[in-house]
Formats: structure tokens, sequence, C-alpha cells
């Protein structure tokens, strides 16, 4: 979803963050809507991965039904639905791609409300009509490559006017370009090109003049121009691995870290002020090591959040303007 819409006053209310020298970084916590969302108690839900939200506030939500990132991986695909669509009062309205999957890792939202989702195990990229009717799928189903026809484990999309970028990450370490009939235009992030050279990119997405990308291994916000040259590097020793990224508007960016630099999961949340500084920072996750995963996140029109917490199997949804506590970095 484009966040051209999202509020920017939530800009002005997040907590700053802290680091008070321990271990593992204390960050002010913020509060999460426990109420959302509601899944009933028949749908099989599990490992979820990715988030977007469609214009009318739908929520959707990609998930791998209790099947585990295991390599190598399955040619089984799941046999339950693994996309969950919630009303923004957080009720299940829909569920669908079931024996169409098999790693899903990805899920964008175009501006049709087509939804773009990623399996890392199909070495694909499917486009789905809204109600889940697969419409064209990319890429030689299992079978990896770096060339217009193939991925290498493709991770995220995002859109960038008729273009389509492919965080093709795991494997191919670039960002594949084609417009939407899937015509293959070039891409990004090869050895010795300008935009330099990427270390599995996680997360892409655009505000329409920059393109960020979540550096993932890198430990870095990649910002790009929409021809592809570098425009900064957002990071600093101290910050994490990036997992995804996406813009306020105006310039302000949201980002979720899954790793810190001692590799221990989690989830913390940075706010980034258009020259890749960091405004605010707070923490998402579970008590206790490594029971999050701080995987991807998105923002509604109305300025809410949604972040997929892999290792704490869920989603959660939070106001920006929420945040507990207060003190300096």
């Amino acid at each position: 979803m484009s966040m051209r819409n999202a509020p920017m006053a939530i800009l002005a209310a997040v907590a700053l963050a802290s680091c008070n020298g321990s271990p593992r970084e204390q960050a002010p916590r913020i509060a999460i809507d426990t109420e959302w969302p509601r899944i009933p108690k028949d749908a099989i839900f599990g490992e979820p991965s990715a988030v977007d939200v469609d214009s009318h506030g739908h929520v959707f939500v990609l998930h791998r039904a209790g099947r585990e990132w295991e390599e190598p991986f399955t040619t089984e695909t799941i046999a339950q639905p693994t996309v969950f669509m919630f009303s923004p009062e957080g009720s299940l309205l829909a569920r669908w791609a079931a024996d169409e999957l098999v790693m899903p890792h990805g899920l964008s939202i175009d501006d049709e409300d087509d939804i773009w989702i990623t399996d890392v195990a199909r070495e694909q990229v499917l486009r789905f009509s809204h109600e889940g009717i697969l419409r064209s799928e990319w890429g030689v189903r299992g079978e990896a490559g770096q060339d217009g026809e193939h991925f290498g484990r493709p991770a995220d999309i995002a859109f960038l006017g008729d273009t389509v970028l492919v965080a093709d990450g795991y494997t191919n370490n670039r960002i594949a370009r084609f417009d939407r009939d899937g015509n293959f235009l070039g891409q990004w992030g090869e050895e010795g090109q300008d935009a330099g050279e990427f270390d599995l990119p996680h997360g892409i997405s655009t505000d329409g003049d920059r393109v960020f990308v979540a550096d993932r291994e890198n430990a870095r916000i990649s910002v790009l121009t929409t021809d592809g040259e570098p425009a900064g590097e957002w990071r600093g020793l101290e910050r994490g691995h990036t997992y995804s990224v996406k813009p306020l508007g105006g310039g302000w960016v949201l980002a979720v870290e899954g790793r810190d630099m001692l590799d221990r999961t989690g989830a913390i949340a940075r706010v980034y002020r258009p020259d890749g500084t960091v405004e605010r920072s707070f923490d998402l996750g579970l008590e206790g090591n490594n029971a999050s995963l701080g995987h991807d996140i998105a923002l509604d029109g109305a300025g809410r959040a949604y972040m997929i917490d892999v290792y704490g199997n869920r989603v959660i949804r939070f106001d920006l303007t929420g945040v507990e506590g207060d003190s300096s970095e």
C-alpha cells in the first residue's frame, strides 16, 4: 500500500529510543491492540511472513499454516489457505491460496488491489486478484537462476509507477525490474553496478521519489533514486539487521529490525528522518530471548502499523502515537 496518505501527525508522536549500555538494546515499549485480529478457532494459522493493506483498509496476512522454514525445501504445496484478509476491526473476512504455495515469503498490494506474493521454494512471483484468483506467475517453478526468467528466492515486491521491483534477495542479491506484463527491464545491485552491492535485500518499498531497500545482511537501509543510483546508506554500528522498511510520507521511513548486531532475534522498530538519522525507536518483541523475529511491517491510512512476528507466531497492530515512555538515545 502507498504511504502517501498516511497521517503525518504520527511522525511527531513516537517516543525517543534509548540504549542504556546493556548487552541488549533497551527501547521503550509500545501499546499493542490486543483485540486485533480475531482469528476463529477453526482457522489454521501459523508462521506468518508478510502483511499489507489494500485501498479499503483490509489487512492481508501471508502465513505458512504451521510449515517451518526447513532446507532443502519440500515441493509439496500447503494444503490450507495461506492468505487471510481481515477487516479494519480485526474480523477474518476471507481466506484463500490453499494448495498454491510452498514457502510463501512476501506479500504486496498494488494500486489495483491485486495481491502479489513471492514464494522462495517455488522460485516465483505470483499475482492474484483481490479474491484470490491466480492471474500470472513469473519465473520457472522450482528452478533458480539470475536472468529475466528466473529468480533466486525472491523476497519482496514494490511498485514504482508501472515498474515492478522484485527484491530477489536470498541468492541473487539484486533488485529485478519488470513491467506489469512481466517483461524484464534490467536489474540493480550487481557487482560493479552504480547502485552498489546488496547482501540479501529482504524488503523493498518506495515513496515515488526514492527506493528503500531493507539490505538485511549489510545491516542497513540502502536508499536509491528511482533510476537505481545510490542515495544513502542508513545505519549505525549499534543498529540491527533491517527486515522491512516502509515510507511514512515526507521522506520519513518506518523500519523493523529482526536481529541485533550479535544476531539475537527480536523486533525493534525505528522511525528514520529524511536525512537517514533515527528519530525514535521502540521494542515490539515478546519477552525472552529468541521469542520474536520482526519480519515485515505495513501501515494503513489511519496511521496504524502492522508488524509480522515470525517466531512469536503473530501479527500485531499498534498506533504510532501510543508509545509508553520517553528517553534519549
